[in-house]
């Protein structure tokens, strides 16, 4: 059976620490908590589940940091988690069955990393991870910022245990901060990965103009990743969609269709433009099919996990209704209430529709139940909101 040594980097943590290591304390072996220069009572919360605690000089630098924690290890394997990381009490019992049955050979286990949830609680958005890796293999993490385990090579096991990443507050400043001191001093010109997290961060900076000019550099070279590439045009649709320059954004969702089978998060951004342009027919063709597709077996990207649930229900419901087609309309307002009970919006659709066919089965009438106010998508976290 395989040991774990959780290693965490960590600074000025109070507020969430305790929530982290109350959550997976007993599911390791060893814990090491890597301090970068807390000025809070971080080490003294850190202290009630372990006497292992180092310090470690903060360079700008998270791969240093966590490759300095993985050093500190001492059992056959080593998981990392953030202060603001989380596993849930499903995920718990799942992952004592995961260690029971595991391997002593296994050199990483993937897990999924769920990074938003909608109203309900329910996963928004997520990717997987290498989360635990064997120590004797001598896995390095690569990147000042945006760091990466480099897993190229072993025996890996792809879990459905996940971790939920419940963050506290906005780290956008210190990233952007990072890559001025680290890479791009001088004028440098980013490649890679690397101008693939920058654009991201412009984004977050809502700098969508120098985001895109990032993003249409990244996606020309032919060396990236597929997945990579595919995830950069789906960004600048984004950009695209903040610019309101509708044409480039549809034009940049159809080009991410180039490297494999349509996935039901590009289908609905698709679908959504559609929307936007009043081609409610072309916009229900598209989500429909987003319902017909499986999740990724194997991916690593960011994944708008509502795109698999209720977001094409909602939108179907907006775009039957636009079309006079209330029964269809009211149908995929309910499957959408199966995963959101409780949001207002969707209840205030379901008495709309059913007063709308209540007229209907009496008499012709042309009233919309379904107008401008209906939940019109936007961000994961925000219950019944849509996709760009």
């Amino acid at each position: 059976m395989i040991t774990i040594s959780l290693c965490m980097i960590v600074k000025n943590e109070e507020g969430v620490l305790a929530r982290c290591l109350d959550s997976v304390a007993d599911l390791v072996d060893e814990i090491n908590i890597i301090d970068t220069g807390s000025t809070d009572a971080t080490k003294a919360i850190a202290a009630r589940y372990t006497d292992r605690i180092f310090d470690f000089e903060w360079i700008d630098d998270f791969a240093a940091a966590r490759n300095f924690a993985f050093e500190q290890a001492t059992c056959s394997h080593m998981m990392w988690l953030d202060a603001d990381d989380i596993m849930l009490e499903k995920d718990r019992e799942a992952f004592k069955k995961l260690v029971a049955k595991m391997p002593d050979d296994i050199d990483s286990i993937i897990m999924e990393y769920h990074l938003a949830f909608d109203k309900a609680g329910n996963p928004a958005a997520g990717a997987r991870r290498n989360r635990i890796v064997r120590r004797e293999k001598g896995y390095r993490w690569y990147n000042p910022i945006h760091e990466y385990l480099d897993v190229t090579e072993g025996k890996v096991y792809v879990s459905e245990v996940a971790i939920s990443h419940e963050r506290m507050g906005d780290h956008s400043a210190r990233n952007m901060e990072i890559f001025k001191k680290k890479l791009l001093q001088g004028g440098a010109k980013l490649e890679s990965r690397n101008q693939l997290y920058y654009a991201n961060e412009l984004v977050d900076q809502q700098m969508y103009t120098e985001a895109a000019e990032q993003y249409e550099q990244f996606v020309r070279n032919e060396n990236e990743t597929a997945e990579d590439r595919m995830f950069a045009y789906s960004k600048l649709a984004e950009c695209y969609h903040h610019l309101n320059q509708k044409q480039k954004k549809m034009q940049s969702l159809l080009l991410a269709l180039q490297f494999a089978v349509p996935r039901a998060d590009h289908c609905c951004s698709i679908g959504y433009s559609f929307e936007e342009r009043g081609q409610y027919d072309a916009a229900v063709h598209w989500y429909e099919l987003a319902l017909t597709l499986p999740k990724p077996q194997y991916h690593m990207g960011l994944l708008n996990l509502v795109c698999w649930t209720w977001m094409p229900h909602v939108q179907l419901c907006i775009c039957y209704a636009k079309l006079g087609q209330i029964e269809n309309a009211y149908k995929h307002n309910e499957k959408a209430l199966a995963y959101l009970p409780d949001d207002v919006n969707l209840l205030d659709n379901k008495l709309r529709l059913e007063q709308a066919l209540g007229i209907a089965q009496t008499a012709e009438n042309n009233q919309e139940p379904i107008g401008e106010s209906a939940p019109q998508p936007d961000d994961p976290n925000g219950g019944t909101e849509s996709p760009c």
